[in-house]
């Protein structure tokens, strides 16, 4: 994907998290609010940028920030809204 193509997806802005501080939505530059499942989802196809989906050791999916050697823009250090 060219710097063209990462310039025009929607990127995460802003995080909820659960009681155990496990994230459960995500806000986009656009301002949609996105449930778990449908982020997922979305990071599969390619819609939103700066993230990928990983397995984690419990076999399941998972959303995670791209490793860019910049922990400010990992996802829990997001805002919350």
């Amino acid at each position: 994907m060219s710097p063209a193509d990462e310039g025009q997806r929607e990127h995460i802005v802003a995080v909820q998290k659960n009681g155990d501080g496990d994230l459960t939505s995500f806000k986009t530059s656009s301002g949609r609010i996105l449930d778990y499942a449908t982020a997922l989802q979305e990071v599969q196809e390619g819609h939103i940028a700066g993230v990928n989906a990983f397995k984690g050791r419990d076999g399941e999916l998972h959303i995670r920030g791209d490793a860019d050697g910049d922990p400010t823009n990992n996802l829990d250090q997001l805002p919350t809204f």
